[in-house]
């Protein structure tokens, strides 16, 4: 072979080599080492628990009630009705009269015991308790907005990055903390 056609070919070949590079970008164009952070968004979970809350309150019962048909009430208001019934009139009358006025008292004497029986009362405190759900916010991360070599993309991180995201190898390193701003 002769030289010249050897020279061209060696030629050739490197230029065919410099083309390719240049074409693919790889040779004029270094890696970036970052990617730059457009927007952090933080994203956060509602968690519900149940808690028990117990307070004391007030309360008004009924004392229980001895003579819960009111005959003492009765018995004593129909005497009372008839020995005032029998005062009044004569003959037949005075035996109506005190009929009436048995009949009148009882009734009376009824109602006046059932009134002091429903107003016996006392009051006590007592402790009362309910579930009720608590709420809290947990974070989940932050879905970060970020541009490397000119494209856009979202990665959800466990820590809000700083105004860069390191990159390694044309890829984002998410597992290392930013480092604190000084200043």
């Amino acid at each position: 072979m002769n030289k010249s056609m050897l020279g061209g070919v060696l030629v050739g070949i490197v230029s065919a080599l410099t083309l390719s590079a240049v074409a693919s970008g790889n040779l004029l164009q270094r890696q970036p080492d970052s990617a730059e952070v457009l927007a952090v968004k933080p994203v956060t979970r509602t968690v519900k628990t149940p808690e028990q809350v117990c307070e004391q309150v007030s309360v008004t019962h009924r004392r229980p009630v001895q003579d819960e048909h009111k005959l003492a009430g009765t018995i004593i208001g129909a005497t009372l009705g008839g020995v005032l019934g029998h005062q009044i009139g004569g003959g037949n009358g005075k035996k109506l009269a005190t009929a009436a006025g048995a009949v009148a008292g009882g009734y009376a004497g009824n109602q006046v015991q059932g009134n002091m029986q429903r107003a016996d009362t006392y009051t006590s405190n007592e402790r009362r308790c309910r579930t009720v759900q608590k709420e809290r916010e947990e974070s989940l991360g932050y879905d970060v907005t970020y541009r490397l070599s000119g494209k856009e993309g979202v990665v959800r991180m466990p820590h809000q990055p700083g105004n860069t995201i390191p990159v390694r190898d044309g890829r984002l390193v998410l597992d290392q903390e930013p480092l604190a701003n000084p200043g």
